[in-house]
């Protein structure tokens, strides 16, 4: 199929030669022209009160963050269809994740995998520290419950070190010291994303534990809260690494704006990228979902800015029916 390109509202735009069959290869390619108009490879990120949801019930609560997104592939666009096609390289940030996002997280990604030694766990949190309610498996199902403090490693990993353990609903600490036993000589967590276990303590990994897309980013801070974990990536008042950007809409609460490299979604490329997501309803953080972002687009609406820009306009997912359509008048 030969292609065509033309620029179009939302940058670049490729379709089939008139009277050809589509083919898959083809479409999947950078058109010669989308290169030779990328003048850099990396776009700018700057998100302010975003929750993503990355699929699976997995939502990470994005206060505010700074950083870039880079292709992983050299030489190609970063493409919204595709979650493994992009990292986000964060500067700072604060993200959160609620205790229903990290069940989900644990349950359904970290230890999803046949022989798991942990599941059915459950988060909660007291007084500061972290809850893990769940079974363990060791020839026989052994329910537990562990109440971990959460610290930080020079590394940066994320560090739950039990202050209590509960094993069949009696204390389980003393006994595995009479016994002289550690978690780690209970659970193998070879296959686990992004898990591992020293002594009695789980190390979470924050590069590896998430699924696609990837992140990179250095934990400097990580508490609990009354209902979620908070982990602050660069310094704690977001202020190092990269100065702020200014999108187009500065007035706006709730957004996510990318400028250069080079964007794709759908059909249509961005290039120069010069974009800011906006929440339509600024009243609650903005609900966005990378895997159906196209249901909240069709049911929002865009406009260039004077510099060839572009703004577009999301009700949050929770606020579109199925087929796309706003549930209420939000325009």
């Amino acid at each position: 199929m030969a292609a065509a390109v033309c620029v179009g509202a939302f940058g670049v735009r490729v379709r089939a030669t008139p009277g050809q069959a589509p083919n898959p290869a083809a479409r999947s390619a950078t058109p010669a022209a989308v290169r030779a108009a990328t003048l850099d490879t990396v776009t700018q990120t700057q998100f302010r009160n975003v929750d993503f949801d990355v699929g699976s019930g997995i939502v990470l609560r994005i206060a505010r963050l700074r950083g870039d997104m880079r292709s992983t592939q050299p030489g190609s666009p970063i493409v919204f269809d595709d979650k493994r096609s992009f990292i986000i390289h964060i500067a700072t940030a604060q993200v959160g994740l609620t205790m229903e996002s990290l069940d989900s997280l644990m349950n359904g990604y970290v230890f999803a995998y046949k022989g798991a030694p942990l599941r059915k766990l459950r988060f909660s949190t007291d007084s500061g520290l972290l809850v893990q309610k769940g079974i363990l498996h060791k020839v026989v199902d052994i329910p537990f419950e562990i109440r971990a403090a959460m610290t930080l490693t020079p590394a940066g990993l994320i560090r739950l070190h039990p202050v209590s353990i509960r094993i069949f609903n009696v204390s389980g600490t003393g006994l595995m010291n009479a016994l002289g036993i550690k978690l780690s000589g209970l659970l193998d967590l070879s296959k686990a994303n992004g898990v591992s276990v020293e002594g009695n303590d789980l190390l979470l990994d924050p590069r590896r534990i998430l699924p696609p897309p990837a992140i990179d980013g250095r934990v400097t801070a990580v508490h609990v809260t009354s209902d979620q974990v908070v982990q602050i990536f660069g310094d704690t008042s977001g202020s190092a690494g990269r100065a702020p950007l200014a999108p187009p809409d500065r007035r706006a609460a709730n957004y996510m704006y990318f400028r250069g490299g080079t964007l794709r979604f759908g059909k249509l490329f961005m290039v120069q990228a010069d974009m800011q997501i906006i929440d339509l309803n600024a009243e609650d953080p903005f609900d966005f979902s990378i895997d159906r972002y196209n249901t909240q687009l069709v049911a929002g609406y865009s406009r260039n800015t004077p510099v060839g820009g572009l703004e577009v306009f999301m009700p949050d997912l929770a606020k579109t029916d199925r087929g796309g359509a706003p549930r209420s008048a939000e325009r």
